[in-house]
């Protein structure tokens, strides 16, 4: 953990485990409820200097994060593989995108505004900080889900205490500590748990915002606790992604394209595909289509040159999959395995295509974050829109096929981001949210830097 400038391990540690051979490699530090107050301590002493600094010399800071960040991209990608289970490109891909994410977030602006410029006023609008704000960052993108925060909360002028996932602490709590070469002391710190750890930070009285990404009952948790202050939150809380593809698109063609943004980073994506709507007539074609890529996916581990999908993040994850296929089974679903799972212990499942599943099943209406894909075949578009509409989730969601046709459907779909003709592209320069279950507030871009500032108004009366 880095607290106040200082790399500390703690009085107790967790165990690290590689997913791919289910087994501890490594042990992190457990922050306990002090190393926490410490850490809070930190950030809201920092605090003052480091707001005092005009947001230039901020942005010049994040800079050198990106390039300081840069030189070590090989370093945090191995540790990202080994305890996340990531192929190593992927891995490598994540850790450089977590480094231009400073530069990207450093080209942003924040100006004031006059609003009144009259004989008798002057009204003017400013951005403030929040002081000492809280990341918690999920086990899937660890490094980029945790820079995506972190720099834009600094570049408001906040300071940070950022709480790793306890399934994927170390590449998170190595990049805390190379930020401390660029960064002044406390102005980012990191600490590590479980949920307590979680709650002794996003509960602490001294924290003015809470930016967390995670799952629906943690988000909620989060939300009622910040609700007794009047905390701002930013929830980011996953998502159930439909795609939708309209009669008439070519749907062998456009098979690998749904395949490959459904099993990005194994499912363990946000704004993966989770579900497939598709008229009767094209679903049997689509799903041998999709069958047949998933036949061909190379399973292993992620250190493997070869390798295109690693293992689930736990044992746990796969515990939850593996249910949902049962269930699906059982109800009558037919369900399609692809190639077969590596001889390895990890906690391997195989690319999945579902078919038949009756209407309400759990692997339609909840998120199974895992390369199960679903398809579902329907009658009209009409039926399709709301059953894509019909689950407490709206992050994201696609409509495919006549581009005239899409954007009039996709007019209908009741979700943050609607994307034509592809799924799941994320830019720094467009914003991202979600809505219901999904989640509140902004992320990305000039929005989401608006999330980590408040609205001060100075009004002058002029004689």
């Amino acid at each position: 953990m880095t607290i106040g400038g200082r790399v500390t391990r703690g009085a107790a540690t967790l165990p690290v485990e590689n997913p791919a051979w289910a087994k501890e490699f490594a042990r992190a530090p457990a922050a306990s409820t002090q190393d926490v107050d410490r850490a809070v301590d930190a950030a809201v002493a920092a605090f003052p200097g480091w707001s005092a600094l005009s947001f230039a010399e901020r942005a010049r800071l994040l800079r050198d994060c990106r390039t300081l960040l840069h030189r070590h991209v090989d370093e945090l990608a191995r540790l990202l593989t080994l305890e996340q289970g990531k192929p190593l490109a992927d891995a490598r891909g994540e850790a450089a995108l977590a480094a231009d994410w400073f530069g990207h977030t450093a080209a942003l602006a924040l100006p004031g505004e006059d609003l009144v410029n009259e004989p008798g006023a002057l009204i003017s609008m400013e951005h403030v900080p929040y002081g000492a704000v809280a990341a918690v960052a999920p086990s899937n993108f660890p490094l980029i889900l945790a820079v995506t925060k972190v720099a834009p909360a600094l570049l408001a002028g906040n300071t940070v205490v950022l709480k790793s996932s306890e399934v994927t602490p170390l590449a998170s709590l190595r990049m805390t500590e190379l930020l401390g070469e660029v960064l002044p002391a406390g102005v980012c710190n990191s600490v590590c748990g479980g949920p307590a750890t979680g709650a002794a930070l996003t509960e602490h009285p001294q924290i003015g915002l809470v930016s967390f990404t995670g799952s629906v009952p943690a988000g909620r948790a989060i939300a009622r606790s910040a609700a007794d202050n009047f905390k701002r939150v930013v929830l980011e809380l996953g998502g159930n992604d439909a795609c939708l593809i309209l009669p008439g698109a070519d749907v062998t063609a456009l098979a690998p394209r749904i395949f490959a943004a459904a099993m990005v980073n194994n499912g363990q994506f946000c704004a993966a595909i989770k579900r497939i709507y598709v008229h009767a007539s094209d679903a049997d074609q689509l799903t041998s289509a999709l069958a047949d890529l998933a036949a061909t996916a190379r399973l292993g581990d992620g250190l493997l040159t070869g390798t295109e999908y690693g293992p689930l993040v736990s044992r746990a994850q796969l515990d939850r999959a593996t249910a949902l296929v049962a269930e699906a089974r059982a109800a009558g679903a037919r369900v399609i395995p692809g190639s077969r799972t590596p001889d390895l212990p990890g906690h391997f499942l195989t690319p999945t295509v579902v078919t038949g599943l009756p209407r309400g099943t759990r692997l339609e209406a909840e998120e199974q974050f895992a390369p199960v894909l679903p398809v579902f075949a329907y009658d009209t578009v009409e039926e399709a829109v709301g059953r894509a509409n019909g689950t407490e989730f709206g992050l994201g969601g696609s409509v495919w096929g006549d581009e005239e046709h899409a954007v009039s459907v996709a007019t209908g779909l009741d979700c943050g981001t609607v994307w034509i003709n592809t799924h799941g592209v994320l830019r720094a320069e467009a914003p991202f949210g979600g809505y219901r279950s999904s989640g509140m507030g902004t992320e990305y871009g000039y929005w989401g830097l608006l999330e980590y500032a408040r609205i001060k108004v100075r009004n002058i009366a002029r004689p």
